[in-house]
């Protein structure tokens, strides 16, 4: 039988098949070839008399992420408030970024719309090629447009303390009972660390990922490979790229650089570009031996 895996502790994995959830173990051999099941896959599994399973094989990931340990994430809602904090756009653009890297769609969500103006941030993000939200958890304003992004699918919410996303999840998902005030034991990180990670079920058709990661989600932008195609992270920036007058253009202020003519004109936000060059300044260094290293 074929289903989702939906929570993953202590060696072992919870699988749901059309509403029945199975508790297995893996097979030996994952362990040989250094593979984990992830909450997130689809696999196969054998079930006994007593209704235990066994997970035999996992089916292709579109992605997987080692911090959080989760599996084929369709979307990840990058939340902001208007206030303490205020918007951070490099937190922001380097979220994004690992996003495209791992074929994550990033939803840009602006929150306490209640209390000022987002007009000029939605503008940088729509124009960049973003679905952007501005809504309110106090008055409930833009929310269906998150209702509408959650249907049929995986997904995630990251945010700083603060920006009110326990009350937005509240909002969201009433049926999950969450505590405002502090992260909920349900969604997030409260007094009670979450160290697993699990995947709950929502009126939406979807599910929504309860792990203690999300928060630390930029750990893994220190890769080789990242650095190799951090330009194509930046989806903005495709149309121009291929106007550079050099094959190995850097971006950043080269003579005859598309993407540079393209900030200077407005068709690319420099808000973006600055963190573009942040990143690449942050990622230039970096060696094969390095990131062997760290893995």
């Amino acid at each position: 039988m074929k289903g989702l895996l939906t929570k993953a502790i202590a060696g072992f994995y919870y699988v749901n098949i059309d509403g029945l959830v199975y508790e297995c173990k893996a097979r030996g051999n994952f362990r040989k070839e250094g593979i984990s099941p992830l909450v997130g896959d689809m696999v196969e599994i054998t079930v006994d008399s007593n209704s235990k399973g066994v997970i035999e094989a996992i089916c292709p990931r579109k992605n997987s992420l080692i911090r959080p340990a989760v599996s084929n994430l369709d979307k990840l809602f990058i939340v902001s408030s208007y206030t303490t904090p205020s918007p951070n756009l490099f937190i922001i653009d380097r979220l994004t970024a690992l996003c495209v890297f791992h074929n994550i769609k990033p939803v840009i969500v602006f929150n306490k719309c209640d209390l000022g103006d987002f007009k000029d941030l939605k503008e940088i993000y729509e124009k960049s090629g973003f679905t952007t939200a501005v809504v309110s958890a106090q008055t409930g304003e833009g929310t269906d447009v998150l209702k509408e992004e959650l249907k049929n699918c995986i997904s995630a919410f990251t945010g700083n303390s603060g920006v009110g996303k326990s009350s937005l999840l509240n909002v969201l998902f009433p049926d999950l009972c969450l505590q405002t005030g502090e992260v909920s034991d349900k969604l997030g990180r409260g007094r009670h660390t979450t160290r697993h990670t699990e995947l709950f079920a929502h009126s939406f058709g979807g599910y929504v990922a309860d792990t203690p990661g999300f928060s630390s989600l930029d750990s893994q932008l220190g890769s080789l490979e990242f650095k190799e195609k951090l330009v194509d992270c930046f989806p903005d920036f495709a149309e121009f790229k291929d106007g550079c007058r050099f094959n190995d253009c850097a971006h950043i202020c080269e003579k005859g650089c598309g993407v540079c003519q393209a900030v200077n004109n407005g068709q690319i936000q420099r808000s973006r570009h600055e963190s573009y060059c942040t990143l690449f300044d942050e990622l230039k260094d970096l060696k094969s031996w390095e990131n062997s290293k760290k893995r």
